[in-house]
């Protein structure tokens, strides 16, 4: 059978998406606390897009207005990474994971009036729909884990907040420059928060000038390029053969993907209980149904992806 380029760009997208499920298991692996890390990886993307005389032509090209704007909302990805990862080190990579597909529940709420749409009771309704699972994958981890649970969600709102933002303004100027500012912005805002993180939440806190070891440092490459820029990249050259619906359906299993990956690699299944799955299967079945009871989004709403971690392909 031909590889067409529709069976070709489901190929591209479901590659994209297994190597979004790798950055759980990235931020497991690398021993840096969650504001270094965060750090260390928007500044090596931020590093290789100044390298792409697109990126200064989307630039000059910008209003100061348009500008701040993407810089606000590049505040909110960098949050929203330091709260992702804050959960995996709390907890693990699955459960960070898990926490990620509410992000469908919180944008149902915010998307409306962020992204001024009409607001949809279906999608409502799906959110209630998920809570027993919310519940079941609490009651499913160890005690000392459901704080990484509260990160997770918090981390999950920020998903939805910085998704829907990008959904308004993302036909305004190139994806690739767009990209660059939020990380940029991030970039700083890390920086100027990093004094504070000691007093606000210690367990986060952590050096960010002092080079990476070894051991840290190729995985924050593989973090950085492989897991970002490279299905950046190749998602939008997917969706030139693929509508949104079609794409948005499969990035809906990268929890699953982070998930088993876990497990495989990690061995987390011994740390978490039947009923944490089973409340990861309702969850993942509400998300699942969300872009089949909804409306699919236009093409260029999926522009900017190299900002979100998982449902959203905005990272």
């Amino acid at each position: 059978m031909p590889l067409t380029d529709t069976r070709r760009a489901f190929l591209q997208i479901h590659a994209c998406v297994l190597l979004w499920g790798f950055t759980a298991i990235l931020g497991k692996l690398i021993t840096l606390p969650a504001l270094p890390l965060v750090w260390w990886r928007m500044l090596i993307v931020v590093a290789a897009l100044a390298l792409v005389p697109q990126v200064w032509r989307g630039l000059r090209a910008m209003s100061r207005r348009l500008l701040f704007s993407y810089a606000g909302i590049g505040v909110l990805v960098s949050l929203h990474w330091l709260t992702f990862y804050g959960a995996i080190k709390l907890s693990n990579a699955s459960v960070g994971a898990t926490c990620m597909a509410l992000a469908t529940v919180f944008t149902a709420l915010i998307e409306p009036k962020l992204a001024r749409r009409k607001f949809s009771r279906r999608e409502l309704a799906l959110g209630i729909a998920v809570l027993p699972g919310v519940a079941l994958v609490v009651g499913g981890v160890p005690h000392g884990m459901r704080l990484g649970i509260l990160m997770g969600t918090i981390s999950a709102l920020f998903v939805a907040c910085f998704s829907s933002l990008n959904k308004r303004l993302v036909e305004h100027a190139d994806p690739l420059t767009v990209t660059a500012v939020e990380l940029g912005a991030g970039t700083l805002a890390m920086t100027l928060l990093a004094p504070a993180m000691p007093f606000l939440f210690p367990a986060f806190a952590g050096t960010l000038f002092v080079l990476p070891g070894m051991h840290d440092a190729l995985y924050l490459l593989a973090l950085s390029v492989l897991c970002t820029l490279l299905p950046f990249t190749l998602s939008l050259v997917a969706l030139r053969h693929m509508s949104a619906f079609a794409a948005q359906l499969a990035v809906n299993l990268e929890p699953v993907y982070a998930i088993v990956l876990a497990i495989l690699l990690l061995g987390e299944q011994r740390e978490l209980s039947p009923a944490f799955y089973a409340g990861v299967a309702i969850i993942l079945g509400a998300v699942v149904l969300y872009p089949l009871v909804s409306r699919p989004q236009r093409l260029r709403d999926l522009d900017v992806l190299a900002t979100g971690e998982s449902r959203d392909i905005t990272e």
